[in-house]
């Protein structure tokens, strides 16, 4: 209130003051009047407040880590715009009550004015959004309500604890808009009565008209502009939200084909690197492969870093169990149950594996991902052993031809039917070297002598890597 105001009261006041107390009722009808006169102002003041721009995005798919993400980038674009007015257009069945409370939070605590438009539906944890807005309207046929918590298996009420949580949230967001809030805490509860509303038995879901004898819709309209024709602000400029190329972008590699790709590279590329260590080309792939799964699930809420964590911790303990402990026992099967395990989690929005809220779809979605992922891994990796040597790239670090034996190469053991066999010195045995038997060249040592190259030998045993010979003497 200005200066000028002030004084004007002031001097009402002081006139007040001054009246004797035979004047007590007019005095009083004064002060009425006086009070009622600066609520005009003030409500004038806030009606005639010019709106330039109106900043507009939707909340028209299941209450999750998702969607909060997508709430909070566009209340932080409308700011960065410096938006007058916020409208949100609703349609959700509901979803997490953790996102949904950090979506009415923000909601709560933005300073900027935010209206939201029904035009469908508003249910649970819609509904507990659209209370914490400061105008709700409605268009015809749409719904609020109905904000009992169920579980994400068979949609079955979940325990009284998630229920008595969702009763205060609904209770102290109403209370903080104006709205009753015994009705919001009606639309969770069934057990809750109200004379003239709801009996016993039933939560309750308003129509539109319901909503607005109630006091939880401020109008029923056909669409935002509707609802800007009717407070003149047609001529407002309207913004939608932009969720930019960098959201696109996650959007993509969440898709459960690329997540299940990502997969095959991950465990494809495991599987090449251990096998072959040093060779650098698998586990970097592996390793980005990573780096694209996990980033856009973790920015999306949904990877939680001890989810992250598990899946390198099997890595570990899969690495330990090929080079540090023979075999394949308890570290081996651990490594498999964490890799798989964090890949699996990293997708589902559970909270420390509680999976009551975990829709059922999603539950499978994520285990069917992975599980086709790995065995398609396993097929990629018989398939492409074979085919490894012939690429060009691997040619310097495998070996990928053939050693005969004319060239001297031969098995590190030798059969027995060799006893006896007569042959030739192919290179002086001093005492080691090597000798032909038959046209093949073996590796051969003798009992400590040397033997010239040329000479006659004879096989008299097999012992380790070589022939045991000795010159041989008609």
């Amino acid at each position: 209130m200005d200066q000028k105001k002030i004084s004007l009261t002031d001097d009402f006041v002081s006139f007040l003051g001054r009246m004797t107390f035979s004047n007590m009722k007019i005095k009083l009808i004064a002060l009425l009047f006086l009070m009622f006169a600066i609520s005009l102002i003030g409500v004038s003041q806030i009606n005639t407040q010019e709106i330039n721009k109106i900043f507009t995005f939707k909340i028209d798919k299941d209450i999750d880590p998702g969607m909060n993400r997508r709430v909070k980038l566009a209340l932080e674009q409308a700011k960065e715009i410096n938006a007058d007015l916020i409208i949100i257009e609703m349609d959700t069945y509901g979803g997490a009550v953790i996102d949904a409370d950090d979506i009415r939070t923000m909601i709560l605590e933005n300073p900027i004015p935010i209206y939201v438009f029904i035009n469908k539906d508003a249910a649970s944890a819609g509904a507990l959004i659209s209370i914490a807005t400061d105008s709700i309207y409605m268009a015809p046929g749409a719904s609020i309500g109905a904000a009992t918590v169920v579980n994400g298996t068979d949609g079955a009420a979940a325990p009284d604890k998630y229920q008595s949580y969702m009763r205060s949230m609904m209770r102290s967001t109403a209370e903080a808009q104006g709205r009753d809030p015994q009705i919001a805490e009606a639309m969770v509860d069934e057990k809750i009565k109200i004379d003239g509303v709801t009996d016993a038995g039933s939560v309750i879901t308003f129509s539109t008209s319901e909503a607005i004898k109630y006091g939880f819709c401020d109008g029923e309209f056909t669409s935002i502009n509707a609802i800007l024709a009717s407070q003149n602000l047609e001529n407002a400029e309207l913004v939608e939200f932009e969720s930019g190329e960098i959201e696109s972008v996650i959007s993509f590699f969440l898709s459960p084909a690329v997540s299940g790709f990502l997969i095959l590279i991950i465990i494809g590329g495991l599987y090449f690197e251990l096998q072959t260590p040093g060779i650098g080309f698998p586990i970097a792939a592996s390793m980005l492969a990573v780096i694209l799964y996990f980033i856009p699930f973790y920015l999306n809420g949904l990877a939680d870093n001890w989810e992250i964590a598990l899946f390198f911790v099997g890595v570990i303990l899969l690495a330990v169990e090929l080079f540090v402990v023979p075999g394949f026992g308890v570290f081996g099967v651990l490594g498999i149950v964490g890799i798989l395990g964090g890949l699996v989690l990293g997708m589902l929005p559970n909270q420390n594996f509680d999976f009551q809220f975990v829709p059922a779809e999603e539950l499978f979605g994520a285990l069917l991902t992975v599980i086709i992922a790995a065995i398609g891994s396993v097929g990629l990796v018989f398939w492409l052993t074979p085919k490894v040597n012939e690429w060009g790239a691997f040619s310097s670090v495998t070996l990928s031809t053939t050693q005969q034996r004319a060239d001297g190469f031969t098995s590190n053991t030798y059969a027995l039917d060799l006893i006896g066999k007569r042959g030739k010195v192919h290179s002086r045995l001093r005492p080691s070297g090597r000798i032909e038997i038959e046209g093949e060249i073996y590796d051969a040592a003798s009992r400590g002598e040397f033997i010239d190259q040329d000479e006659e030998i004879v096989v008299i045993s097999t012992e380790g890597t070589s022939l045991k010979v000795k010159k041989w003497q008609a």
